[in-house]
């Protein structure tokens, strides 16, 4: 798919110079390109019967989750598997910083075992970076506190792009726990670097003080925030990341703030509906919706996710394969 012109590697630019995905923000339109461009490849690749490339065969990756995730973890163990590496998954309940060993002991014990990249979902913001200091293998952020979620504003875009065509000049609407939603902000970041407007909806108790500088329009009115979008995202109510009255209740917010059949048709026509997962069904999205063939993209989303965290995985490996002799393929 070609890019606009505004989005082509500059001459002389190398095409993704950084060592770690540990967010959107520092990314430049044309990296964020590059990473979509190369996931196109592995989304044939996954709809095969022989779903395997031998390109990372040798290497090792660490998932280090020490937040509990259910597709982000299986998806980035399909992608790394898929391209022959060795993949350890080290699960934050059955590891030794239960037992009270601290965060950089445990990232020492983690790069003494010589990994070639490392997959990380902690907490706390701010941790993955942290980590990323300490090792001498790439970092890939597979989500941080309320920081961001990379790989999930990659496969979110790449599922816009291939659905409408463009992400530049696209109307969407992100509604829902913008407050506590790292894929919000990544979302945001992405979107608005490609040139999509973005609009947030939110109760006032959800919505981040500091929300108007992220170049979004901000709207309490979930309605008003719909007429005319291409794009609805719905984000889950995170309830484990709220103390005190955020919401009076699921069923109110439902009737706020829900999206259901009534409200998409203020949308444009054959608007995309997607979700990160996972729903709670009948609070932020009725099932009809989410259930649609047409309009929904959430299962669309997670097939994404595989060829987005395939291409993250080769390409932040380029250049250690390069440097060991491995033969990389193109850039390095």
């Amino acid at each position: 798919m070609p890019s606009p012109s505004h989005l082509a590697v500059p001459q002389g630019a190398h095409p993704f110079p950084h060592r770690h995905l540990l967010g959107i923000a520092g990314l430049r339109p044309w990296e964020i390109a590059v990473l979509l461009d190369e996931a196109e490849q592995w989304i044939e690749l996954n709809r095969l019967t022989a779903k395997h490339d031998d390109r990372l065969a040798g290497l090792t990756q660490i998932n280090a989750f020490f937040e509990n995730s259910t597709r982000t973890l299986l998806s980035f163990e399909i992608a790394g598997k898929r391209l022959g590496m060795d993949v350890v998954n080290m699960h934050a309940a059955q590891s030794s910083v239960k037992k009270g060993e601290t965060l950089l002991d445990t990232t020492a014990t983690l790069n003494a075992m010589r990994p070639d990249v490392i997959v990380i979902r902690h907490d706390m913001s701010g941790a993955v970076a942290l980590i990323a200091d300490k090792v001498d293998c790439p970092v890939l952020n597979a989500g941080d506190g309320r920081h961001e979620h990379p790989t999930q504003a990659l496969l979110d875009a790449l599922t816009i792009r291939r659905r409408i065509g463009r992400i530049e000049g696209t109307v969407v609407t992100i509604c829902g726990d913008v407050l506590h939603s790292r894929v919000a902000r990544s979302d945001i970041l992405l979107l608005t670097a490609l040139g999509a407007e973005v609009r947030v909806a939110a109760p006032p108790t959800l919505m981040p003080a500091a929300v108007d500088r992220l170049a979004v329009a901000a709207y309490t009115d979930f309605d008003a925030a719909l007429e005319g979008a291409e794009v609805v995202m719905m984000l889950r109510l995170q309830l484990e990341r709220m103390e005190g009255g955020f919401v009076a209740s699921p069923r109110e917010y439902h009737a706020f703030y829900g999206l259901t059949a009534e409200r998409l048709a203020r949308t444009a026509p054959d608007a995309l509906v997607m979700h990160p997962g996972p729903m709670n069904r009948g609070v932020e999205i009725t099932s009809d919706i989410a259930d649609d063939p047409k309009r929904s993209a959430i299962v669309e989303q997670v097939e994404m996710g595989v060829a987005v965290r395939m291409a993250c995985l080769d390409v932040l490996t380029r250049a250690r394969r390069h440097v060991e002799g491995w033969g990389a393929e193109g850039w390095a």
